[in-house]
């Protein structure tokens, strides 16, 4: 097959053994209908010289890639869902499918969602509706432009299945997606090895994500570890969670088998982004009570970090482990500083005098009820986009008196890179997008006439944000 030279196979995930995973074989689909080829991460993972037909067979019928997984492995985990602890769990409808390096050295994994039944399916079918697809696409899509560590859609293909859903109009058109992320060794797969005691297999997993993630954990003595491995993992997912704050990106289901060690922002359900700032915004339609709504998810990913502390409290002592819990709330700050700044494209001054300002911003924001993506579009590179902002749809809010305090602060940041203004996506006078509506826009003429036009058009507007922004994120997948 024409892989490049890009391309590494290293399948590091066996080297864990037998007790965290079971091999898999995939459904059989009726149909074929390449919908989604990610060409551009294809390209850095040497996989961009695929024929239509060799894509067929190795993201649709999942036949191994070269020197890569012989058979699909369904990953072991358990997690607090809505925090009620569920045994019952693991991969019910995917499987890991794949593993390579990157040009940088990092093990990246290839994972599909929708593949059929495993033993993890209990009730369900092992599907996933085609509409799902299409919505992991465009989260992932447009969380990469704004600035977010995510996985990647790689790929989705319709599978000819029609499907019962109780959240969509049944039948259902079916499909199977594949994804592209830095990892899943999620929190929930350390409950799993805790549920049951091992604190073998809770070893193997630090030794694991040392090797294959972070390797400032192996150089630690063994019984520092465990906590090296929290400070790490804490400090990734308060970055993570800052950047869906800046993104105004509301997740929907904080699960813990939902937070992988690297903090890398995956698995796209109930998902909105804000049309205005809102701290009691809620995603999905069964979280009653607002527990994962778009201003408790720092809560909410700091207390699934200590539901990983109390696995690795296994083999560790309390003290470091507490102490590494408590880096959260600095993390945080600091990512937060950062993620808002670069979408803001201005210079962070000093933390004290950052962090006044933000609240500020995201205060006005709430009480005055002005568009997220429109006042990031219109202040892009802060006093260089004054003249933007004077011609904005929203111009009246920004000539009001209670939005001096936040003029001041835009002004007081010098403009970081402000080159990126002459791309063409800032000169239309209203931003890229993607609130509810416009998703349900998207998917109409898809279900109605199959006419996929206005998703590749919204995918084509993505990437232009993408590359008008030109956001670095750290580290960059």
């Amino acid at each position: 097959m024409p892989v490049t030279t890009d391309y590494r196979p290293d399948p590091l995930y066996l080297t864990l053994g037998p007790g965290f995973a079971d091999p898999v074989k995939p459904a059989d689909f009726p149909a074929s209908l390449l919908r989604f080829r990610n060409q551009r991460w294809a390209r850095s993972i040497g996989l961009d010289g695929l024929t239509d037909a060799e894509w067929t067979d190795h993201f649709h019928r999942f036949e191994p890639l070269p020197g890569n997984l012989r058979e699909p492995l369904a990953m072991r985990y358990h997690g607090h869902q809505f925090r009620s602890y569920n045994p019952d769990i693991g991969d019910g409808r995917g499987f890991l499918f794949a593993q390579m390096r990157d040009h940088a050295g990092r093990l990246l994994d290839l994972a599909a969602k929708g593949s059929g039944r495993t033993p993890y399916s209990r009730f369900g079918d092992g599907r996933l509706t085609l509409k799902g697809g299409v919505r992991e696409i465009l989260a992932a899509s447009m969380l990469e432009a704004v600035g977010v560590y995510t996985s990647k859609a790689f790929s989705l293909f319709e599978t000819g299945e029609a499907l019962e859903r109780s959240d969509e109009p049944s039948p259902a058109r079916s499909g199977v997606l594949v994804r592209l992320q830095h990892s899943h060794i999620r929190f929930g797969t350390f409950q799993r090895a805790a549920f049951f005691e091992d604190s073998d297999q809770i070893r193997a997993l630090v030794r694991h994500v040392g090797e294959a993630y972070y390797p400032e954990i192996l150089a630690v003595s063994e019984a520092d570890q465990p906590a090296a491995l929290l400070r790490a993992a804490t400090t990734a997912t308060a970055r993570m969670c800052a950047q869906w704050m800046a993104a105004g990106f509301v997740h929907g289901v904080l699960n813990t088998d939902n937070m992988v060690v690297t903090g890398e922002s995956f698995d796209y359900g109930p998902w909105r982004f804000l049309p205005q700032s809102a701290p009691n915004f809620t995603a999905a339609y069964f979280d009653q009570t607002g527990l994962y709504c778009f201003g408790r998810q720092p809560e909410a990913s700091s207390w699934n970090l200590a539901q990983l502390a109390g696995c690795l409290g296994l083999i560790s002592e309390q003290a470091p482990l507490i102490e590494a819990l408590q880096g959260f709330a600095q993390a945080y700050h600091t990512a937060m500083r950062q993620a808002a700044h670069a979408r803001l494209g201005l210079e962070p001054l000093d933390e004290e005098r950052d962090l006044v300002f933000l609240q500020t911003l995201f205060g006005w924001m709430t009480e005055t009820g002005a568009g997220w993506d429109q006042t990031f579009h219109d202040w892009f590179c802060g006093s260089a986009s004054a003249e933007r902002a004077a011609a904005s749809p929203q111009a009246d809010l920004y000539a009001a008196k209670a939005f001096a305090p936040v003029r001041d602060g835009l002004f007081a940041r010098s403009p970081w890179r402000p080159e990126r203004l002459a791309h063409p996506v800032f000169q239309a006078p209203t931003p890229i997008s993607l609130v509810i509506e416009e998703v349900e826009a998207l998917w109409t003429p898809i279900a109605e006439t199959d006419d996929w036009s206005a998703f590749n058009a919204k995918l084509a507007a993505i990437d232009s944000l993408r590359e008008g922004l030109d956001i670095a994120v750290a580290p960059a997948l």
